[in-house]
C-alpha cells in the first residue's frame, strides 16, 4: 500500500518520495515548505525561476528534518542554458539553499536549441560527478529531445517533469519515459483548481473527499510523481491525505477518458520546442 513515505527508486540508485510539494509563484516559500513538512512531504519541487530557493533551504535548516531524509529539486530555463552558465548556476543555487548537494538537478525546458540542451546535460552530468548533484533530470522534454541525449552517448535522464493531469495526459511521452526507465513527474496535476467537471465531482462524492484528492491518486495510481503547489495551510495538509483510499478501475477509466490532447493543456507546455 502506498504511503506518504513511500518512494520510487531513480535510474541513479537514489529514491524519491512519490508525492512531492510545489512551490512555483509561491513567494512565502518557507512558511510553506515548513506547512509541507508538518503534513508528512519530504520531497520539493523548487527552480532557479521560482526565485524560492534561499526561502527552501531555510525552511529545511528550521524543520529540524536531515538533509538526507529529504529531497529537494531545482531547475535550470533555457535564458541560462550552456556548458559554463550551467556549472556557474549549479554553484549558485548549492549557495542559495546553502546545500552540499542538490537531490535532482532538472533542464526546466527544451526551449535552447539542441546545441546549448546538450552542453548544458553534459555540465549537470560534470556536477553529477563532482557530487553537486545527485540525479539529472530534464522537464517539458519530448521523445525527440530525450533521443537526442540517448543519440550523443549520453546516459538518459532518470526524471521527465512535464504537464500531466487527465485534461493532458502526454501519453506517447509517457509510454516513452515508461520504456526508458524514466520517472514521470507531473506538474499541474490538480489542473491549477479546475476541477468542477463532472467526472471529479461525482467519483470525489463516492470516495468522500474532495476532487483535488481524486486528481493526485489517480495520478498516484498512474506510477506517475504528482507535484500539488498550495500557499495555503489547510490544503497543503489536505493534498498530502491521498493515502487511505484507492480509486477502483471504474473511476480510472472514467479519468483517463477525459484526454484532451494538447488542447487540454493549462500551462506552458513546451514539448514542441525544435
Amino acid at each position: 500500500m502506498l504511503s506518504i513515505s513511500s518512494t520510487v527508486k531513480l535510474s541513479t540508485g537514489y529514491v524519491m518520495p512519490v508525492l512531492g510539494f510545489g512551490v512555483y509563484q509561491n513567494y512565502d516559500a518557507r512558511s510553506s515548505c515548513l506547512e509541507a513538512f508538518k503534513a508528512g512531504y519530504r520531497h520539493v519541487d523548487s527552480a532557479q525561476m521560482y526565485r524560492n530557493e534561499a526561502a527552501v533551504g531555510e525552511a529545511v535548516r528550521e524543520s529540524g528534518l536531515n538533509r538526507s531524509d529529504l529531497f529537494i529539486t531545482t531547475k535550470c530555463a533555457s535564458r541560462s542554458h550552456g556548458y559554463e552558465s550551467t556549472l556557474k548556476g549549479v554553484d549558485e543555487s548549492l549557495s542559495r539553499f546553502q546545500f552540499d548537494y542538490v537531490d535532482l538537478f532538472l533542464i526546466h525546458d527544451p526551449l535552447s536549441g539542441s546545441d546549448k540542451r546538450l552542453a548544458t546535460y553534459k555540465a549537470l552530468q560534470e556536477c553529477k560527478a563532482a557530487g553537486k548533484i545527485r540525479t539529472v533530470g530534464v522537464s517539458n522534454y519530448n521523445i525527440k529531445h530525450l533521443e537526442e541525449i540517448r543519440n550523443a552517448g549520453y546516459d538518459m535522464p532518470a526524471v521527465n517533469q512535464i504537464e500531466l493531469h487527465p485534461f493532458c495526459q502526454q501519453k506517447p511521452i509517457v509510454e516513452y519515459c515508461m520504456k526508458n526507465s524514466i520517472v514521470v513527474q507531473a506538474y499541474c496535476p490538480i489542473i491549477r483548481g479546475q476541477m468542477d467537471h463532472e467526472v471529479f465531482t461525482s467519483i470525489a462524492a463516492k470516495h468522500n473527499r474532495d476532487a483535488a484528492k481524486v486528481l493526485i491518486r489517480w495520478s498516484l495510481q498512474k506510477g506517475y510523481v504528482p507535484l500539488p503547489k498550495s500557499a495555503t495551510p489547510s490544503r497543503i495538509h489536505s493534498n498530502a491525505q491521498v493515502f487511505d483510499f484507492e480509486l477502483d478501475a471504474d473511476d480510472m477509466a472514467r479519468i483517463d477518458a477525459l484526454d484532451q490532447g494538447k488542447q487540454g493543456a493549462i500551462s506552458w507546455n513546451p514539448v514542441d520546442a525544435d
